[in-house]
């Protein structure tokens, strides 16, 4: 049986996850996430990729070459969420199920950060458990393209 392919994508200062505000966000780097990520998706016959990137435009790219490879988009979008409807377009362009994933509880933070411009246009958002919360995303994502495959 063939593989679906996921991709994880990372926004802005998610690459000094570990050392920015370990508080709030954890210890945990984004490697490791990726990680175990990685060996969630072997359980789960998952094919992964990651990307992170501070720049606006490189994640853009990304999803618009996600179109016909990836069969799910895991998104950290990270202070994108709140204003990038370039993102959020290309995310509802694709049409690819994507998950919203906040290593925080967005909704418990600055008022500015309570709202995503992205979540509307994802099948789901999942904020708060940390690293986990990527792992959850995985997780759902797998249920949906069992049920959505299932009923072909």
């Amino acid at each position: 049986m063939k593989k679906a392919k996921i991709l994880v994508l990372n926004g802005p200062n998610l690459n000094l996850l570990g050392i920015r505000d370990t508080k709030l966000y954890g210890q945990k780097t984004l490697e490791y996430i990726n990680n175990i990520l990685k060996r969630e998706a072997e359980n789960l016959n998952f094919e992964i990729s990651f990307f992170q990137s501070n720049c606006e435009g490189q994640i853009i790219d990304k999803i618009h070459e996600a179109y016909g490879v990836y069969r799910g988009i895991i998104i950290n979008p990270g202070a994108y969420t709140h204003y990038s409807i370039a993102i959020r377009d290309a995310i509802a362009s694709v049409e690819i199920p994507t998950v919203e994933v906040h290593l925080s509880n967005i909704y418990n933070r600055e008022e500015f950060r309570t709202k995503s411009v992205i979540a509307p246009v994802c099948v789901g958002q999942i904020s708060g458990f940390k690293e986990y919360g990527y792992i959850l995303a995985l997780f759902a994502l797998h249920e949906m393209l069992n049920r959505r495959y299932e009923n072909e």
